[in-house]
């Protein structure tokens, strides 16, 4: 391989944060699949509902996030939609975990998704503008 292909993409060169935080950004997506998945195979009547719903809904979550939410998403809505995709998204992530009897495991998850990810991403963001331009 050669250097070329080692390179760090342009958005992420000089922003290691950036690279952290989409990261975290990720491990907490897939950290919501696995729990509606989990709540599906939790709650579905039966095997085959079981199956379906712990199938089902992760599927659909990502299917929606793809489509709209994902950096390569095939509808680009505005901001506000984009961020109300991944709210309902990562938000069924937490009620499932709630929904199984796990609250105080829903708090935490809760608390990473908005407080961690976004402040992370907010908090960086604004260091990387000059305060000047703020």
């Amino acid at each position: 391989m050669t250097s070329e292909e080692h390179r760090i993409p342009a958005p992420y060169a000089g922003r290691p944060w950036f690279m952290v935080n989409e990261a975290v950004a990720f491990v907490v997506e897939l950290a919501a699949l696995a729990a509606l998945a989990w709540w599906g195979s939790a709650t579905g009547g039966g095997v085959a509902g079981q199956l379906l719903l712990g199938v089902g809904a992760p599927v659909v979550a990502a299917v929606v996030w793809g489509m709209f939410a994902a950096p390569r998403a095939r509808f680009r809505p505005p901001l506000v939609g984009v961020l109300v995709v991944k709210a309902v998204v990562l938000g069924c992530g937490v009620y499932a975990v709630h929904a199984v009897g796990h609250s105080v495991a829903a708090v935490f998850f809760g608390v990473v998704v908005v407080v961690v990810n976004t402040g992370l991403a907010e908090t960086f963001r604004r260091r990387a503008v000059p305060e000047s331009a703020v």
